[in-house]
């Protein structure tokens, strides 16, 4: 398996990881399957500032995962969210483990201390993996969201990705780091 970051050209093997989540499920809160042109420059935004890694093992995509921005105010700039999208096929050989490992490392590197992810309810497997990766939970926001005829609350999760220093520098771009 390599773990290496994303290219445009992937942009359509990545989009039928994440396809069937949009449509089949309420893991994403999106309505509409992107287009590849669309998910395409998500891809060129994200990395601007973020890590976006790809699993492959045999020539095929099986997973992905980046960083965004948490919020906007210029006081979060050194929290990130964290998302993991797996294929069937690679699900339970370690992908995810392997991708967000190398997630925080990158995301050490630039400078970034707390990373987030919220996990829409019911999802044991996903809650499962993110403590097994050290993040805990931190709340829930109820009935935030509506998708697939009904309401859907998302549990938030938080992990320390270093120590934390007073007076920290700006988080570097990904871009600086390849």
């Amino acid at each position: 398996m390599t773990i290496r970051f994303a290219k445009l050209a992937d942009a359509p093997a990545i989009l039928a990881i994440y396809a069937p989540y949009v449509t089949n499920s309420s893991i994403t809160f999106e309505y509409t399957v992107p287009t590849v042109s669309e998910f395409s420059e998500r891809i060129q935004i994200i990395q601007q500032q973020f890590p976006f890694l790809v699993a492959e093992e045999d020539g095929q995509l099986l997973g992905y995962t980046y960083a965004s921005r948490h919020r906007d105010r210029i006081a979060y700039q050194w929290a990130v969210e964290t998302s993991v999208y797996i294929h069937p096929n690679g699900q339970r050989k370690g992908l995810g483990r392997a991708l967000y490992t190398k997630l925080f490392e990158l995301l050490r590197r630039q400078g970034y201390y707390t990373a987030c992810a919220g996990i829409t309810k019911p999802n044991p497997q996903s809650e499962a993996f993110h403590q097994f990766m050290g993040f805990e939970s931190i709340g829930l926001y109820a009935n935030v969201g509506y998708k697939m005829g009904e309401w859907h609350s998302v549990e938030w999760f938080q992990v320390t990705l270093q120590p934390h220093q007073l007076n920290p520098v700006k988080p570097i771009p990904i871009t600086r780091l390849t």
